[in-house]
């Protein structure tokens, strides 16, 4: 069976890795792979699908770094996300509707969604807080959401 994950994540390495400024390199590289690693652990502690979730996470901001442009990027990024999925057939169409309907919504931190779309709106907010948990998190719904995981995760 072929392992998806690193098809998608060559793939993904072969667009990031044109980047020529350094800091947006390893900005992409840290926070794709970071929310890819974290939407894997919350799949894994909520039984979900763990492969999918690690997969959304390497795509959710993938447009914004191929494409230097962050504005919609949920909404681009989503019409994105299904083209590459398309392009490399590793996925079925309804998991490639799980993961842009997740992608598209991955900036509304307020809103309930789904619960596969919820592991990649948590993960986009932990992944930044364990960066560097000294900086403050100034959106209400992130701060909200922290607390969340942490009691989710008994790091009280």
């Amino acid at each position: 069976m072929e392992n998806r994950i690193e098809i998608l994540r060559e793939h993904i390495n072969d667009t990031i890795s044109k980047i020529k400024d350094q800091v947006k390199l390893r900005t992409a590289y840290t926070h794709l792979y970071g929310v890819s690693q974290s939407c894997a652990l919350i799949a894994l502690k909520r039984n979900q699908n763990v492969e999918l979730a690690t997969m959304t996470g390497l795509l959710h901001d993938f447009y914004t770094y191929k494409m230097n442009d962050s504005e919609d990027h949920a909404e681009k990024g989503a019409i994105l996300a299904k083209e590459t999925l398309d392009l490399l057939k590793i996925t079925n169409k309804e998991e490639t509707e799980l993961i842009c309907n997740a992608i598209f919504v991955h900036t509304d931190k307020k809103s309930r969604h789904s619960d596969f779309s919820e592991i990649l709106v948590d993960a986009d907010t932990l992944q930044p807080y364990l960066y560097n948990i000294n900086l403050p998190q100034n959106d209400q719904y992130r701060r909200e959401r922290i607390k969340k995981l942490k009691i989710e995760f008994g790091l009280n």
